[in-house]
């Protein structure tokens, strides 16, 4: 085991950040995190194809020739006083990523990519860049639409190391427009004959999880090791859902740092367009259901009935569109899990 539970030694820390045509949340973002507690960590910023110019912003900001909007007043400190530019920084290919990380030092690393390669996938070429070096021990996987608590990451760690049998921990996340209030309270319950999952607001014990809250997730390398990494058969939706689902079956146990409190915009990172989010949500719940549930042809009926008959009541017949394209889509990707190489 590459940890001994309960050690409070720091152990490095790769935070992998998702951008997608969303710079000045991402900026924000990185302003936060650089004010972390933890001394040992590097931050992989992987630009999924965006077309508002959103790498060369983030490079400007790490030049300090532009500053990180404000969330929310009340959030104030977390992001503010800039934090000390420039940030050394290195600006890479998806292809110059995956040939190593070892040989870079600076603690920014910016990835562009000239495609959408969707969540799992982007997600993918930080997870394996982090992993070509050696001394990498947990990859923190952190919506670009979040602010972070400076002790968010110590208390993560902290948490991971308890239990040697613990391969993610998640975040409790609040809305960043009311920061006092809890949007999910780490884990969900998932429901694989509907294709549901539901979080909770109130503090829970681990044992209840299905899965982990993506938004703010840690993993030990050694969990994805075992694994996998995430399926790249989800663009949107569902990726950290199926990703813990596999941990649990490999015997890994998922875990709650209530010490950890990250800040979230809701629908930041999509815009919350429910026609176009509805073909994601489709492709992804039929690809989960395929992979986990133990009845899933009966299960996909079910839940393409439940999707079918909500749009038609409400007489949303573009949503009913994308519903269907969303099922074209399921049946154009083979059921494969990727491996860590």
């Amino acid at each position: 085991m590459h940890r001994e539970c309960g050690r409070q030694e720091l152990l490095k820390v790769y935070i992998v950040i998702l951008n997608w045509n969303g710079w000045n949340d991402t900026i924000a973002c990185l302003e936060s995190v650089f004010r972390l507690n933890y001394l040992d960590f590097r931050v992989v910023v992987f630009d999924n194809g965006s077309q508002d110019g959103s790498f060369e912003q983030i490079v400007r900001w790490a030049n300090g020739q532009i500053l990180a909007e404000p969330v929310n007043p009340e959030l104030f400190d977390l992001t503010s006083p800039p934090f000390p530019k420039p940030i050394p920084h290195i600006e890479l290919t998806g292809e110059q990523a995956v040939s190593g990380a070892a040989s870079h030092k600076a603690p920014l690393v910016l990835i562009r990519s000239d495609a959408n390669l969707g969540y799992a996938g982007g997600n993918n070429v930080g997870l394996r860049y982090a992993l070509s070096d050696p001394d990498c021990e947990f990859f923190w996987l952190l919506n670009n639409d979040t602010v972070v608590d400076p002790e968010a990451l110590s208390a993560l760690v902290t948490k991971a190391l308890t239990d040697r049998r613990i391969g993610a921990v998640a975040s409790i996340c609040y809305f960043a427009d009311a920061p006092s209030t809890v949007q999910a309270w780490a884990g969900v319950r998932v429901n694989l004959w509907m294709g549901s999952a539901r979080s909770t607001t109130k503090p829970r014990r681990d044992q209840w999880f299905h899965a982990l809250y993506g938004a703010s997730l840690l993993v030990a390398r050694v969990a994805v090791g075992d694994t996998g990494l995430l399926d790249e058969g989800f663009f949107l939706y569902w990726e950290e859902t199926e990703f813990c689902i596999r941990l649990s079956k490999k015997g890994w146990r998922l875990a709650a740092a209530p010490a950890s409190r990250i800040l979230h915009r809701v629908n930041g990172s999509t815009g919350g367009n429910s026609v176009v989010l509805d073909r994601y949500f489709t492709a992804s719940g039929l690809r989960i259901i395929h992979l986990h549930s133990p009845m899933p042809q009966i299960a996909m009926s079910l839940f393409l009935a439940r999707r079918f008959t909500v749009r038609l009541l409400r007489f949303r017949f573009s949503n009913c569109k994308s519903v269907w394209a969303g099922i074209q889509d399921y049946l154009q990707m083979l059921p494969i899990v990727p491996k860590t190489s």
